[in-house]
């Protein structure tokens, strides 16, 4: 019986406990923290891609250019973990119409550029060594978590000035948050572009300068609840 009782006090207690915690004053709000840096990396998806009626010949074809092409990285003495073979196929193509059957090869590399001032001289040199389709060129920042980071931080400032701002006429003060919700979406660097420089090639001119200056976005969104008091 006294088991009994005390489970009923227990649950009673409970109750009362989930009900205090309904009533209180809260407010709910949300924040977004913007920070905008300038690339300083590079990736890049590169392909050799050949055609031909030999499957053979089509292969070593695509691997004497794809040869060519690594040669090329590594003379811009980028480091070995800089770049890699991402993607490589061999696969018939048959002509319904002419009934024969082709072969088309290819292979990718993906290529981390750290010194943007050596854009134009390598995509320059992975299209004289073959590269004839280029997949992906997307701006980075080497620091992106540390941006990320600092956005995130920024959202929850802003959504405390927001709550600051309701609540300043009503004579109250905002506590401390009872949940935090991060609605961030993952990071995926998409720079901006601010202007598009060229540099026309003559007589005296060695390079020509095709990088858009940009910024990269990063954006952190939060919801928080705040008690009152």
């Amino acid at each position: 019986m006294k088991k009994a009782v005390l489970i009923l006090s227990l649950l009673f207690m409970g109750m009362s406990y989930a009900q205090e915690v309904k009533q209180l004053p809260q407010i709910s709000v949300s924040g977004e923290g913007i920070i905008k840096v300038v690339p300083d990396q590079v990736a890049i998806t590169a392909t050799v891609e050949t055609k031909g009626n030999n499957a053979k010949d089509v292969k070593n074809e695509n691997d004497k250019q794809m040869e060519a092409v690594l040669k090329t990285i590594k003379k811009m003495h980028l480091a070995p973990a800089d770049f890699r073979t991402q993607r490589v196929s061999l696969n018939p193509i048959f002509d319904y119409e002419k009934k024969k059957t082709s072969y088309n090869a290819t292979q990718s590399v993906e290529i981390l550029l750290k010194d943007l001032s050596k854009y134009d001289e390598l995509m320059e040199g992975l299209v004289d060594q073959g590269i004839n389709r280029i997949d992906n060129v997307t701006f980075q920042s080497s620091k992106a978590s540390q941006y990320q980071s600092d956005a995130r931080k920024l959202a929850m400032k802003d959504a405390k000035l927001k709550a600051e701002d309701y609540v300043s006429v009503l004579g109250q003060k905002v506590g401390r948050a009872i949940t935090i919700t991060d609605n961030s979406q993952n990071y995926q660097p998409q720079p901006v572009y601010a202007r598009m420089k060229t540099m026309a090639m003559d007589e005296s001119a060695t390079t020509r300068e095709t990088l858009a200056e940009g910024e990269i976005t990063i954006t952190a969104n939060v919801s928080v609840s705040f008690i009152l008091e």
